[in-house]
């Protein structure tokens, strides 16, 4: 299965970055982020999208009583800021530097416009990937109102074994490299840190997986 964030297993930095259209090249720059720069805030006019060249990227918002509430983390070759492609005139979320070198592509609403006008493939494209994001989000959303925190992670390592895993030819386990931190996880579930660590040293405990910093395996009994 394809990952959501990913057209036809292509990075969308690749695909999308200006630099690789000519006529935009020329005046197009990267901007760069230090951990917890915003790259803008609730509010701030819509008129750019970003994608992701280097680093990783928080999206999220605060509610009434000024919680953080985090809507994804995202990392190299992602897209975000896209609802002002579909006619957003200021932003409803916050995005975020969680990595002391981050570097943004940034593409004017403009441009987008332009390119997706030109080529009808890639408009379409576009479009397929808004919805399958939003649909994302939407899932996520059900897990946070309706699950336990166990099924949240487990659910969650499930997605991930979509989006980065692959199996191990020697062992049959599903293995898992991903980009996150245990507190990615934690914010992105709506638990804490140490929780998800006693999580999972549980699962682990159960023989249902194994673990590293930058590494999940699903072991082959139990997947």
């Amino acid at each position: 299965m394809q990952s959501l964030w990913f057209f036809d297993n292509v990075n969308l930095f690749k695909v999308l970055c200006p630099h690789k259209v000519k006529i935009y090249a020329n005046e197009h720059n990267f901007c760069s982020y230090k951990k917890k720069d915003y790259i803008y805030i609730q509010a701030d006019a819509a008129n750019k999208v970003y994608l992701i060249a280097h680093g990783k990227v928080k999206i999220g918002y605060y509610s009434e009583d000024g919680n953080e509430i985090v809507k994804a983390i995202l990392t190299k070759g992602e897209l975000f800021g896209e609802k002002a492609i579909l006619g957003d005139e200021k932003r409803d979320e916050f995005a975020q530097s969680i990595d002391n070198e981050t570097s943004i592509c940034p593409i004017s609403v403009d441009t987008m416009h332009d390119l997706m006008r030109d080529n009808q493939n890639f408009s379409f494209k576009i479009y397929k990937f808004i919805g399958l994001k939003f649909k994302k989000l939407e899932r996520r959303l059900q897990m946070l109102l309706f699950k336990d925190t166990k099924t949240r992670l487990i659910e969650f390592i499930d997605e991930l074994c979509i989006d980065f895993g692959y199996d191990c030819d020697k062992t049959g386990d599903h293995v898992i490299k991903h980009p996150y931190t245990q507190k990615d996880i934690a914010s992105l579930i709506g638990t804490s840190r140490p929780t998800i660590n006693i999580l999972l040293n549980e699962l682990k405990e159960e023989n249902y997986l194994d673990f590293n910093r930058k590494e999940i395996r699903i072991l082959k009994k139990s997947a």
